[in-house]
């Protein structure tokens, strides 16, 4: 495996990495706009810069529950087959290079249609994290739902 930089965010005590090619923007939280009627993993859009983003929860995504708000939420802006979309994540610890040798597949027991997301775990200085495959993370009906808000809005 070939080394990869990636942002290190939080959700909860879990720890995830998205390669950094991904990243567009790390924004602090702005005000996220509800769109009535949208799915519960959106929630809402954005306009950063000009461009209207949708926001997905992760926290939904993964089955946790809703946190506050507070200084150190942050939107991972990314794009994925042509998607942009924001993340919203507990915080942003830090971007990392990772060697390719602490970079280990997900055991095959976690790898399932609804975990299409987890690429592979890498160890980071003693803690695991969690790598994320974008373009798994949005199933197909979310994405045409995430194009469909996008389009909308």
């Amino acid at each position: 495996m070939e080394n990869t930089k990636q942002v290190i965010f939080k959700l909860g005590d879990q720890e995830f990495g998205i390669g950094i090619l991904y990243v567009k923007a790390i924004e602090k939280y702005m005000d996220i706009v509800p769109i009535p009627n949208a799915p519960s993993f959106i929630e809402g859009i954005i306009n950063l810069r000009g461009d209207v983003i949708p926001v997905y929860s992760l926290r939904n995504k993964f089955g946790l529950s809703k946190k506050s708000v507070d200084e150190n939420t942050k939107l991972i802006v990314t794009k994925s087959r042509d998607i942009m979309m924001a993340f919203e994540v507990d915080s942003v610890n830090e971007i990392v290079e990772i060697a390719g040798s602490n970079i280990h597949e997900a055991p095959t027991i976690i790898r399932t249609e609804s975990t299409a997301y987890i690429n592979y775990v890498a160890d980071v200085e003693k803690r695991l994290v969690v790598l994320l495959n974008l373009d798994g993370t949005l199933s197909e009906a979310e994405k045409g739902e995430m194009q469909r808000i996008a389009e909308s809005a």
